[in-house]
């Protein structure tokens, strides 16, 4: 069971990373209530829903999975700006940083902190590194200097050991096998990113960088290659050497409100508040980032401004299956309607409709109403916009399969039915399928 679990997640993954957007938010931890909620409106919809025969093609399942992630990626956005409750929807507080070359900032906090937020100055040392281990120079063009063989090599990392074994043949360069365990170490998603390096003197070498930074818990590396116990011919890791490492992996240093921290990721959380990305040093001048949050009215335009790009993306993802699935054209109706139902009161805001679907914001229209004194008045509209675009967007990621090109055979005697349970392993079963 747990193996054809693990299958069917490299198979959404697969399709997931390769069609549409990957990100992990704090909105995509549902509570107990949430869940059943969704349950319901699975069962609901399958009762009514007609018969039809499935587009299985490559070109539906690739649509299908895009729609989805994009209809949550929009989704994660809106909530973002606020939390999904119409009163908080665009009052997220934004933080900024005075200076990016040295810091980045995101306001983590809940809406409550907002007014006792306090202030922080950071100056960074050194930046934490990863691990890089960088292979012997060998001639690119020479024929490999192994016998002929099946080899393998250990990577051990964050406590796990992996074996990758390739073979060697009679024909093979030196930069020929290179590049084969480069998409080997690479492709696996272990946690390093593995590429072939040419000199000009016509030498190629092996360069392996690991994707995380820093040492934990007294450790001296990030992960080690070995080929001392491994099941297949040994020798692959002297003669490339991939076990020399030319840059250990570090933390970083930095100081906050002149107090000395260090941290294994350039990513670091200020009291559950901010969330800060150090992105360089502060150099000999000694130079600060300070952050904070910005006032309301810019906290609102970056907002708005957020939402708009959520929404443009959308649109302009679905246009580029117009082509390959007909049905693409009604999602994209349906959901650009919806911002031409509130046009006008967009307008008024500062948010203008353009004839594509689009929207395109008026900064200075925006700030000047967010100041005037009757700004909660003249954003409600936008609210309910931003409502009527999240219930469109679950929508579209509870059936993808709506505007997939199926053809109908029945239709259902509305009102006296049952529901269907296996109609909601469409989605799924059909990648797992083509898969098996």
């Amino acid at each position: 069971m747990s193996s054809t679990i693990g299958t069917l997640t490299n198979v959404y993954n697969f399709y997931m990373t390769t069609y549409a957007p990957k990100s992990s938010t704090p909105y995509d931890s549902h509570k107990k209530s949430e869940l059943r909620r969704v349950y319901n409106s699975i069962v609901k919809m399958n009762k009514e829903s007609p018969l039809y025969i499935l587009d299985t093609s490559r070109s539906s399942q690739q649509f299908a999975v895009s729609m989805k992630e994009n209809a949550r990626e929009l989704r994660n956005t809106i909530a973002s700006l606020g939390g999904l409750d119409e009163e908080e929807l665009l009052n997220r507080k934004v933080a900024y940083s005075s200076n990016e070359n040295i810091a980045t900032a995101a306001y983590i906090g809940s809406a409550g902190q907002s007014d006792r937020t306090p202030y922080y100055e950071i100056e960074v040392d050194c930046l934490a590194m990863p691990q890089v281990n960088m292979g012997k120079f060998l001639p690119a063009e020479e024929p490999v200097a192994l016998q002929p063989d099946t080899y393998s090599f250990d990577i051990r990392i964050e406590d796990l050991n992996y074996e990758f074994q390739f073979g060697i043949r009679p024909t093979d360069t030196n930069r020929t096998v290179q590049a084969r365990l480069a998409r080997l170490i690479t492709n696996s998603n272990i946690g390093i990113t593995a590429k072939v390096s040419t000199d000009a003197d016509g030498t190629s070498y092996l360069n392996m960088e690991s994707n995380a930074t820093g040492v934990k818990n007294g450790k001296t590396r990030i992960f080690h290659i070995s080929d001392n116990r491994t099941s297949k011919t040994a020798g692959a890791v002297e003669y490339f050497g991939l076990d020399y490492i030319s840059t250990p992996p570090s933390n970083a240093s930095f100081l906050v409100n002149g107090e000395p921290r260090s941290s294994a990721s350039n990513r670091i959380s200020l009291d559950r508040i901010y969330e800060v990305h150090l992105t360089g040093v502060s150099g000999e001048d000694g130079a600060v980032a300070s952050i904070g949050l910005k006032t309301d009215v810019d906290s609102l335009a970056e907002n708005v401004n957020t939402l708009v790009d959520g929404y443009n993306t959308f649109l302009d993802t679905v246009s580029e299956y117009k082509d390959e699935q007909p049905k693409s054209t009604r999602l994209f109706n349906e959901m650009s309607g919806v911002a031409r139902t509130y046009a006008n009161d967009l307008t008024v805001v500062g948010l203008n409709l353009n004839l594509d679907g689009r929207l395109e914001v008026d900064g200075d229209t925006l700030r000047e109403t967010a100041m005037s004194e009757d700004a909660k008045e003249a954003f409600q509209p936008m609210k309910s916009f931003t409502n009527s675009i999240l219930r469109k967007s679950n929508q579209v990621a509870l059936d993808p399969m709506n505007y997939v090109n199926n053809t109908i055979v029945a239709y259902k005697n509305p009102g006296k039915n049952f529901a269907s349970p296996y109609i909601t392993s469409a989605y799924s079963g059909m990648m797992f399928n083509s898969y098996c």
